[in-house]
């Protein structure tokens, strides 16, 4: 019994990861290029793709949101969506604004400091305003969620937890409100400043960012992973707009 129950966890195990590779195939076809767009192009012309990552906020989270996401998204094949993250201790207040009570309420029962609590809330909170700001536009099932994660948001610079916590405040807040597959955006270099060597948890792939102007020179990035996830997608420039190679 001992080793049929063994085995059957091994076949689990093997599922999921065939479900999680799969899933990514069913969603992008390698090679193939897409881009992403956000406030920035509103009243623009759309760039062209074989899918496209839309951003939910106005390039900060909480106060500012992006407000042609609904016709971004309507205008765009097989579309993703994106939010900005970010820890700040102005953003652990509970000022109708920033950190929502049920936030708060749920961090209680997450293991860490004080502290990490408020972060994990933050993190929280900034998912559910997006995920709800999304819904407000139309926008409820995405092909899959990215987090931004850039050093040009705010990020605790002392206490790198603090960062961490509120990156899985998002992932987990994420993974329980939709069954779409959860990414990050960011650098290697950026993602070691702004979380060090912290694991997280729940992210099923990454999305490079590179300044790049070259569809040849993207696959290079492929093996650029910083949070131990495969690369999905790389970023580069091509033609005024961000353009997204599927590795």
């Amino acid at each position: 019994m001992r080793f049929l129950t063994s085995l059957l966890a091994v076949f689990a195990a093997g599922s999921a990861l065939l479900l999680n590779t799969g899933a990514a195939s069913a969603s992008y076809d390698v090679e193939t290029t897409g881009y992403d767009i956000s406030f920035p192009q509103c009243g623009g012309a759309y760039p062209h793709g074989a899918f496209g990552i839309v951003g939910v906020n106005g390039g900060y989270p909480f106060v500012h949101y992006n407000p042609c996401l609904g016709d971004e998204v309507r205008h765009t094949p097989n579309p993703a969506l994106y939010i900005n993250t970010g820890y700040d201790p102005l953003y652990t207040q509970l000022d109708g604004r920033h950190t929502t009570f049920d936030c708060l309420v749920q961090s209680v029962a997450v293991g860490g400091t004080a502290d990490q609590k408020a972060a994990w809330a933050v993190g929280c909170s900034e998912a559910s305003r997006s995920i709800a700001y999304a819904a407000s536009q139309g926008v409820a099932a995405p092909s899959s969620w990215w987090l931004d994660v850039e050093t040009e948001n705010s990020w605790s610079s002392t206490d790198l937890s603090l960062n961490q916590f509120t990156i899985q405040g998002v992932v987990d807040t994420i993974l329980r409100q939709s069954p779409a597959a959860v990414g990050v955006y960011s650098t290697p270099v950026q993602w070691k400043q702004i979380v060090g060597n912290l694991p997280i948890s729940g992210v099923l792939a990454d999305w490079v960012a590179t300044g790049i102007s070259s569809a040849r020179r993207a696959p290079r990035a492929c093996a650029d992973s910083f949070t131990g996830a495969p690369v999905w997608f790389v970023q580069y420039l091509r033609g005024g707009f961000d353009a997204d190679y599927v590795c």
